[in-house]
């Protein structure tokens, strides 16, 4: 790609001389739903990738601490070639094209396979003391269900008791104060769009920034409800097993985790909204179906009957019914 390519950021080729790939072509990468914008390097035979989190939209410091720390604990983050964080430039290592979700899209047969590998290597991060980031507490929970009424409700005519709702969330969520101390580390966005398949059988991380300390069935519903991909409750059972099985999981973890996938779902639910109403992407509003069918199941656990009761009253059932109504 030529040095004079249009939609580049300014400071792209400054950054790459300095850092020692002056001349490389670049070729630029699908965007995820942040400002951030990514591109593959490459120079010969050596490859890269190069990640754009410009201030003061986005900060990379955080995704080049977890990374870092993420390696001294043997996971398997990429390494980080160059930086200059001020200017939002990252250059990393490039763990090729095998994707999760790719991967799976061509070899569905794998699906056991590869989600098992995916949940052994959240075991073994659980089995890390957990790292030196700030804590997913109930401030934090509160405040992304608030992005349920926030900004879904408006959008399908729904007027919501916001104060009922977060009350309801309160009460819910209660448990996990006590049971997620000293907690883990929580990578927040573990799916199959963030794990790529590696040589060797490790799992490759690559979004990770906003890690914080919390429960470790987060970043378990994070996997097994998938916002972006279509994972059975079969499987999902199949897999919760598997956890469970190899980790120290408590007694009362399946209902932890049904009060974590109805945060996350609500949070999510939101957050496409937002992503369609404020920031001009409506391909997430074909999402929430799915994010929705899996909130109505963790809704259904006996440990969110102050959120389901909420629900019920707030929510008409042809919305429900509608896997969230439609968004337009």
């Amino acid at each position: 790609m030529s040095l004079d390519t249009p939609n580049l950021p300014t400071g792209l080729h400054a950054f790459l001389d300095t850092a020692g790939w002056g001349g490389a072509s670049v070729d630029p990468l699908p965007g995820d739903a942040s400002f951030r914008r990514y591109f593959r390097i490459a120079d010969g035979p050596r490859k890269a990738m190069l990640m754009h989190a410009p201030p003061p939209h986005e900060d990379p410091v955080p995704f080049l601490k977890v990374g870092a720390w993420l390696r001294e604990h043997g996971l398997r983050a990429p390494e980080t070639h160059a930086e200059d964080a001020g200017q939002g430039w990252v250059l990393i290592e490039d763990f090729g094209d095998d994707r999760m979700r790719d991967w799976l899209d061509d070899h569905p047969a794998d699906e056991d396979a590869a989600y098992s590998t995916a949940i052994d290597a959240l075991v073994e991060l659980h089995r890390k003391p957990a790292g030196p980031f700030a804590p997913y507490d109930m401030a934090t929970y509160l405040r992304e269900t608030g992005l349920f009424t926030e900004w879904y409700c408006p959008v399908v005519g729904i007027e919501p008791d916001a104060a009922s709702f977060e009350a309801a969330w309160r009460e819910a969520l209660a448990p996990l104060e006590t049971r997620q101390t000293p907690g883990v580390t929580v990578l927040r966005d573990y799916h199959a769009e963030n794990i790529m398949l590696l040589s060797g059988g490790k799992q490759g991380l690559i979004d990770y920034q906003d890690a914080l300390v919390g429960h470790p069935a987060y970043d378990l519903v994070s996997l097994l409800q998938d916002a972006r991909r279509d994972v059975s409750p079969e499987l999902e059972a199949r897999m919760m097993q598997h956890y469970i099985a190899h980790a120290d999981a408590a007694d009362d973890f399946e209902a932890d985790y049904a009060r974590l996938g109805a945060q996350r779902n609500a949070k999510v639910v939101g957050i496409f909204a937002r992503l369609a109403k404020r920031d001009g992407k409506p391909r997430y509003l074909g999402m929430i179906p799915r994010v929705w069918e899996a909130m109505e199941r963790d809704l259904a656990h006996p440990a969110l009957a102050p959120v389901a009761n909420w629900f019920d009253i707030n929510v008409p059932q042809e919305i429900r019914a509608a896997h969230g109504g439609e968004l337009s």
